[in-house]
């Protein structure tokens, strides 16, 4: 008979079943290798504030994509959302003459309007028209960026020096300004999805729609308000992208949707909705980010991310699938 094992391994093996956990041991292990290996350039204070604010704009997206996920939905908008709601707070900011905190605030409550106009649109088409999610968010996607061209005409660069000067490149005691919005967020969906009703309503709809129904939950309008706060998120992160980049790089964010999509998976959220983590998702965000970084460093083309994290991906779908045969 074998001797039983310590303890502290028990505790590991226990600690490593759960997903989020277990992704975060990969990305811990990731910078280990890449600080072992270009210590001086990767563990530098500039380079990590690089990955932070690569990493920070993705992550407002995600935590509103892990609760549609949650869900078991899912929202191809978001990256398309974030230019429309870019392109409305850049016209609305350069309104009132595009200078000041003032003209900053309406470009925020513009950009917060018009993301959760289409994720409350996004919701009524899933609930009340019945449309699959995947192709709600996808018409919803093309009807976006279309019309964030046909109001913008071309990208538009009148950026308050303000909110680039404030929020794009400011920081906080050596920390991002992005990065301190991003973490704030973050923290806030994650003590709502695990410590308030709306989060437990989200995960109940998720397992099963029907017994929710049963135990007296509004489906149809907690969805459309799980779907319209998604929305608001990619508006938040369109004002964001503006402060950061200093335009509403509107043909730039073509593959937002599949990033966040896929940080939210591999931080251990479900695709089959009820289960997912903030945390999780916040680690799935910055595992490319890292990657990116690295693989620059060590002189390899940044292509080798996107089939590193698409085999990530592929494995962390596998997982879930296995645990939830195992389950049953």
């Amino acid at each position: 008979m074998s001797p039983p094992l310590h303890p502290a391994w028990r505790w590991l093996g226990a600690r490593l079943q759960d997903g989020p956990l277990r992704i975060a041991l990969v990305l811990a292990l990731m910078a280990l290798l890449f600080s072992a290996w270009r210590f001086d350039s990767f563990a530098s204070a500039a380079n990590l504030r690089n990955i932070a604010m690569s990493a920070a704009i993705l992550l407002v997206m995600a935590c509103g994509a892990c609760l549609v996920i949650c869900t078991a939905g899912v929202d191809l908008s978001v990256g398309a959302v974030l230019v429309f709601s870019g392109v409305m707070a850049a016209k609305a900011m350069a309104a009132v003459g595009g200078e000041g905190i003032g003209a900053s605030l309406l470009g925020l409550l513009a950009a917060l309007a018009a993301g959760t106009a289409w994720g409350a649109l996004n919701g009524v088409l899933v609930t009340l028209a019945r449309i699959p999610p995947l192709v709600a968010t996808l018409g919803s996607m093309g009807a976006a960026q279309g019309l964030a061209w046909i109001v913008a005409g071309e990208d538009l660069k009148d950026v308050p020096a303000w909110l680039a000067d404030s929020v794009g490149f400011g920081d906080l005691a050596g920390v991002p300004v992005l990065a301190l919005i991003a973490m704030a967020v973050a923290l806030a969906l994650g003590l709502l999805l695990a410590h308030t009703r709306f989060g437990r309503h989200t995960l109940a709809i998720g397992s099963n729609p029907r017994a929710a129904r049963e135990l007296g939950i509004a489906v149809n309008a907690h969805l459309i308000r799980v779907y319209a706060l998604a929305g608001l998120l990619a508006g938040l992160a369109g004002l964001l992208s503006l402060a950061r980049y200093g335009s509403t790089t509107i043909a730039g964010h073509a593959t937002d949707n599949l990033a966040v999509i896929a940080a939210v998976v591999i931080g251990g959220t479900s695709l089959f909705g009820g289960r997912g983590s903030l945390f999780g998702t916040a680690v799935g965000v910055l595992i490319p980010a890292t990657l990116e970084s690295g693989l620059i460093m060590l002189g390899l083309s940044t292509f080798w991310r996107d089939v590193l994290v698409g085999v990530v991906l592929v494995a962390a779908v596998y997982l879930d699938q296995a645990g939830r045969r195992q389950t049953r």
